[in-house]
């Protein structure tokens, strides 16, 4: 029975991504809200999904609030499109307390963008995950590069040290910095600087901007540099202007193409991989811990009828079907 029940998940989740390709965005809006809700049935998409993956470009923009991220991923959509790329956005935005959902509206940073059929843009709640990641967004990426995408931008809610996860999810990297805000120093106490392929200076027509360029580059200086290894570039821009928008996009396609030359593409990949199997395992670990088996290990180490290595192999072992 469970055969046949995973066998019709995969057909119908076929169907769904036959429609989303076609442009459906009802459909590919599904399975996305399946992999947010996790689902049971995500575990046979995902399945039936998998062959299809493997082929979008996968940009990633992250910076304190107030930066500009949104003008900048507005921006960006708009000269990818304008050179004819499929284009999707994850907006990350912070969790609503009382719904879960995410606060702010993707329709209403990009509106520019809200009647191309070839753009699709979904905001995504954190729901509290570290990272500014929502826990999902490694299995929505995959969605979306299966439906056809060719380039994924993945917009991040600033949460100051914890946003280098995302370097875990994209194989470039923008920061975003801003003058006045003190990104520069905080960037460097973040370790933002090691997982930065890209910074970017927004609202350089405001005092001490080229402060902040200075900063950066000071640090960037003192940083070990690998010989054939890439220096991040800095562009100073005015988003909301346009402004350092095609020396952005110059610099990303020079990144892109080092990163299949060097072999690092492979590499950041296979790391996306290692990170997203040890989260997936974690997440079945806690899940098992929240269903009280734990409690129950705990008593008998209490009362000494178990040892605590013998209870931590018992947590681990699979549950029996």
């Amino acid at each position: 029975m469970a055969d046949t029940a995973e066998a019709q998940t995969q057909t119908k989740a076929k169907a769904e991504l036959d429609r989303a390709r076609a442009g459906d965005t009802r459909a590919l809006a599904r399975l996305i809200s399946l992999v947010e809700d996790e689902s049971p049935r995500v575990r046979s998409v995902i399945k039936e999904l998998l062959p299809s993956t493997g082929g979008a470009r996968i940009i990633g923009l992250t910076g304190s609030p107030g930066v500009g991220k949104s003008t900048v991923t507005g921006a960006l959509v708009g000269a990818f499109r304008a050179a004819g790329v499929r284009v999707a956005v994850l907006a990350v935005d912070p969790s609503s307390p009382f719904t879960g959902g995410a606060l702010l509206g993707d329709r209403v940073r990009m509106q520019e963008h809200a009647t191309d059929d070839q753009v699709y843009i979904r905001s995504m709640a954190s729901r509290g995950h570290l990272g500014g990641l929502a826990a999902s967004t490694p299995q929505a990426i995959r969605v979306l590069d299966a439906a056809g995408f060719e380039l994924i931008i993945i917009e991040t809610v600033g949460v100051g040290q914890a946003e280098v996860a995302i370097a875990s999810l994209a194989d470039s990297v923008v920061v975003l910095l801003a003058p006045g805000m003190g990104d520069a120093i905080q960037a460097a106490k973040a370790g933002i600087l090691e997982v930065a392929d890209v910074f970017v200076v927004n609202k350089a027509d405001k005092p001490d901007s080229q402060q902040v360029v200075r900063d950066l580059r000071n640090m960037i200086a003192l940083a070990e540099q690998v010989e054939g290894g890439w220096k991040p570039p800095i562009i100073s821009a005015v988003a909301v202007r346009g402004e350092g928008i095609d020396e952005l996009l110059g610099r990303l396609d020079e990144h892109w193409s080092w990163l299949g030359s060097s072999g690092e593409l492979a590499r950041r990949r296979h790391a996306r991989a290692r990170e997203e199997i040890t989260a997936l395992a974690f997440a079945a670990l806690r899940g098992r811990m929240a269903a009280g088996h734990v409690e129950e290990l705990a008593s008998q180490v209490a009362d000494g009828t178990l040892d605590p290595f013998q209870a931590a192999d018992e947590l681990l072992r699979p549950p029996a079907d």
